[in-house]
C-alpha cells in the first residue's frame, strides 16, 4: 500500500511577495523541538548502579528505531521494567563477577553495553516466539517484560521466559568476541536451520545429540544453547536428560556421548577463553535465582 503526502500551501492576498520578508522577521529559535524526557527515580538508579560501574545501559522506553520493524512491539511497563533490571543485574551480571577470574573487570569488558526492553515478545508464523536477540557483541533485546509478574515466583519460568536466554544471548556475544573450536561443528552436523520446531524434528533432539529443539538450527545456537542450558538447570534435571539421551536398552541412542563431547569443549572455551568454571557459574545463578523467587531480593528498590 503506497502512501501519499498532501502538502498545501496557503497564499494570501492575492499573490506572493516576497518583499514583504525581512531578516528582522525571523525568529532565532529553532521550530524543531526535541522530545524531552523527564528523568525519574529509575533512571537516576540506573546511573548508579548499572552505568557508572558496567557501563551498562538498559533502555525500557518504547524507542521506535530500537525496535525490530518486522513484529508489533508494545512498550515495557515501567515497575516491570525495574523488576527484571533488578532481576538481570543480582542473577545474570552479578553472578559473572562472582565466578569469573577477572571478577568485575570481565563483566565490565563483555557484558552487553545496552539492554532494550519490550513489553511483549515477538511471535513468529511458525508457532514459535522470540525471546530475545543478540546484535553486533553490544545489544541484548528483550521481550515479555510486561508478562514478568506471571513467573517470577518459579525458577523454570524465570528461566525458560527471560534468564536463559540472557545467558544464550550473552554467549553469542562471548562467541563473537572470541570464536570457539571448529571441533563443535563437527560432533553434529546435521542442523535443520527453521525446520528445528516442525515434527518429527521437535522430538527426540537428545538421543541426536542436542541439547533442546531450537538447538538443532545451527552450530551457533547449538553452542549458546548448550551453556545456556546447562548453567540454568540443577546437576540432577541435567542427569535427567543425559540418561535419556541416552535411549533404553531395547533402543540405545548415541545422544549422551554426543552431548558430553559439546559440553567438554564449551567448558574448555569458558575455562581457557574467560577464566570462568560453568559448574562455579551453574552454582551462583541457581543460588541467586532462588533467591529472588523466595523473595530474598527487593526488586522495587530503586533508592540511591
Amino acid at each position: 500500500m503506497k502512501k501519499f503526502l498532501l502538502y498545501t500551501i496557503a497564499v494570501l492576498g492575492g499573490g506572493l511577495s516576497l518583499s514583504s520578508c525581512s531578516e528582522d522577521d525571523l525568529s532565532s529559535e529553532s521550530v524543531i523541538v526535541a522530545d524531552k524526557v523527564e528523568e525519574t527515580p529509575f533512571d537516576k538508579w540506573l546511573d548508579v548502579n548499572l552505568i557508572e560501574p558496567y557501563n551498562i545501559q538498559f533502555k525500557y522506553r518504547y524507542e521506535y528505531n530500537e525496535s525490530d520493524k518486522n513484529y508489533y512491539t508494545v512498550p515495557a511497563d515501567y515497575d516491570q521494567a525495574i523488576k527484571l533490571v533488578h532481576i538481570v543485574k543480582y542473577t545474570c551480571i552479578e553472578a559473572y563477577n562472582e565466578v569469573a577470574a577477572d571478577g568485575v573487570n570481565f563483566t565490565r569488558t563483555y557484558f552487553p553495553k545496552l539492554f532494550y526492553l519490550e513489553g511483549e515478545w515477538h511471535y513468529r508464523n511458525n508457532g514459535t516466539i522470540e525471546l530475545g536477540t543478540a546484535e553486533g557483541g553490544k545489544k541484548i533485546n528483550l521481550m515479555g517484560v510486561n508478562h514478568l509478574d506471571d513467573y517470577i515466583r518459579s525458577v523454570s519460568s524465570l528461566n525458560t521466559y527471560y534468564l536463559k536466554t540472557i545467558h544464550h544471548e550473552f554467549t553469542h556475544i562471548l562467541n563473537q568476541t572470541r570464536d570457539y573450536s571448529a571441533a563443535y561443528q563437527l560432533i553434529t552436523s546435521q542442523y535443520l536451520a527453521d525446520q528445528w520446531s516442525v515434527a518429527p524434528n521437535n522430538t527426540g533432539y537428545l538421543t541426536r545429540g542436542f541439547i533442546s529443539s531450537y538447538s538443532q538450527y545451527s552450530h551457533a545456537e547449538d553452542f549458546a544453547e548448550m551453556l545456556s542450558m546447562y548453567v540454568t538447570n540443577t546437576p540432577e534435571q541435567w542427569e535427567a536428560w543425559m540418561k535419556e539421551a541416552a535411549g533404553t536398552s531395547k533402543n540405545p541412542a548415541n545422544g549422551r556421548n554426543l552431548l558430553e563431547a559439546k559440553l567438554l569443549l564449551v567448558r574448555q572455551y569458558m575455562s581457557d577463553t574467560f577464566g570462568i568454571d560453568i559448574d562455579k557459574l551453574r552454582d551462583s545463578v541457581l543460588r541467586r535465582e532462588a533467591d529472588v523467587v523466595n523473595g530474598k531480593v527487593d526488586l522495587s528498590d530503586i533508592s540511591i
